[in-house]
């Protein structure tokens, strides 16, 4: 059987525990009404995924580190192709752009912010999924 890597269950929304149950209702995390829907249990582990009422409220500050450095790398590829001075006020079209590239991309980073989140608590167990069947 194949081992799912860290890093890529958690940009596909896995379970923490098992790395192959996804842990979001609907795949597309545009669909606004339905972002932040999540399995009540891991389809494949059945590992619960609100350990304690009001466990999400956490995820306020794993966002707002992600928001952060998504920032920090908008302003790198833009300093790198157009250059940032004071002097023209490309600071602020860079600002613009970061927020407009920020807005577009908040539900993929709400999503990625309760993934890593929940994978703070909950650790990887390779016989999961064997464990429930």
């Amino acid at each position: 059987m194949k081992k799912s890597g860290f890093i890529s269950s958690i940009l596909k929304n896995k379970c923490p525990r098992c790395r192959k149950g996804k842990l979001f209702k609907n795949d597309n995390p545009y669909d606004l009404n339905k972002v932040l829907d999540m399995q009540d249990n891991c389809p494949v582990c059945g590992q619960r995924t609100e350990l304690e009422i009001g466990f999400w409220y956490g995820t306020g500050y794993v966002s707002y580190v992600l928001a952060v450095m998504f920032s920090v790398l908008n302003l790198t590829w833009y300093w790198l192709i157009f250059g940032i001075t004071w002097r023209d006020n490309s600071i602020f079209h860079w600002l613009i752009v970061n927020g407009i590239i920020l807005t577009l991309s908040m539900p993929v980073l709400m999503r990625l912010s309760r993934t890593l989140y929940l994978t703070f608590y909950i650790g990887y167990d390779p016989e999961a999924a064997e464990d429930r069947h």
